[in-house]
């Protein structure tokens, strides 16, 4: 996990690296420092106004006879000494990494046809290395699409970054008490 830890650090440092040198700065991504703090800001209210539609979605899907938590549920080891590094990677460093990949960079490049291709393709872009083999990725075409929302109308990197962050967060603590 360490390993994996550090490889996401050094890929997101390429490619803010990479930002800065080519666009001449950070800020061409959505990631303008002036604003940093109001992006978390933002992201803490989308992410509470998508918890509560999300529990919502549960609370449906529950009444329905089903069970919502199968699918959100990720493979944890409840005791393994690596699930301290399982959240600070797969719940801070991944996301944000992701979210310069697939909004900071591939969506910036996409709008250029349009807000809906760019919403379609990066949200579809996203789900495609989240894992196929279980069916349709519903998560994570919603939330890449949801991601995407946010970037586009916040116009701060740092909201969807939070969300996904949040995001990720929360589904692994579920997958703790599930």
């Amino acid at each position: 996990m360490l390993r994996l830890g550090a490889a996401r650090l050094l890929e997101l440092g390429i490619m803010v690296w990479i930002v800065h040198v080519v666009e001449g700065g950070i800020a061409s991504i959505g990631l303008d420092r002036t604003r940093w703090l109001a992006g978390l800001r933002r992201g803490f209210i989308w992410s509470a106004g998508f918890g509560a539609l999300s529990g919502i979605a549960f609370g449906v899907l529950y009444m329905a006879g089903l069970k919502p938590l199968t699918f959100v549920r990720t493979g944890l080891l409840k005791n393994s000494p690596d699930l301290f590094f399982f959240f600070l990677v797969g719940g801070i460093v991944a996301p944000a990494a992701e979210e310069v990949l697939f909004r900071g960079i591939l969506y910036g490049f996409l709008r250029r046809w349009g807000c809906g291709v760019a919403l379609a393709l990066s949200a579809a872009a996203f789900a495609l290395p989240h894992g196929l083999g279980h069916g349709f990725p519903l998560v994570q075409v919603t939330g890449g699409f949801l991601f995407a929302v946010a970037y586009e109308i916040e116009k701060n990197l740092l909201v969807p970054i939070t969300v996904h962050c949040l995001g990720n967060l929360a589904i692994f603590s579920l997958s703790l008490i599930g």
